[in-house]
């Protein structure tokens, strides 16, 4: 995982979270394990749609290291893992909620564009 020469200047408890499930992926990755409970990696990127396998690994890999997802490999042949959220992780899902809903009833007032309804978190345009 890449680190970087110097260390982030958090000042906001709001940065903090904004790193571990902010993004385009990390939040969509936290929000199909929360519909679908355990996927392998294969299910999960059929899930995600358009992810290169590279991004979604590396997303992978920081929720892991954040402790919002947990990855379980079974001695197996062939090997089998599987993800799912942590108790952190289903802990962030009414945020990202609140966020869904908040966007969607703004992004109407600026785009002639619909969005669709979310099929991860239920979001519903009023």
């Amino acid at each position: 995982m890449y680190k970087p020469k110097l260390e982030k200047d958090k000042r906001c408890p709001l940065e903090y979270g904004m790193e571990l499930f902010g993004g385009k992926w990390k939040s969509r990755i936290i929000c199909v394990l929360n519909e679908k409970k355990i996927l392998r990696y294969s299910e999960l990127r059929t899930e995600m749609v358009n992810v290169t396998d590279a991004v979604l690994a590396t997303a992978l890999k920081e929720l892991i290291h954040n402790q919002i997802i947990q990855r379980v490999q079974y001695d197996e042949i062939p090997p089998r893992v599987e993800y799912s959220l942590t108790q952190k992780g289903q802990s962030v899902i009414p945020i990202l909620q609140g966020i869904c809903n908040w966007a969607g009833l703004y992004y109407q007032e600026e785009s002639d564009k619909a969005l669709k309804q979310c099929q991860k978190c239920n979001f519903r345009i009023p």
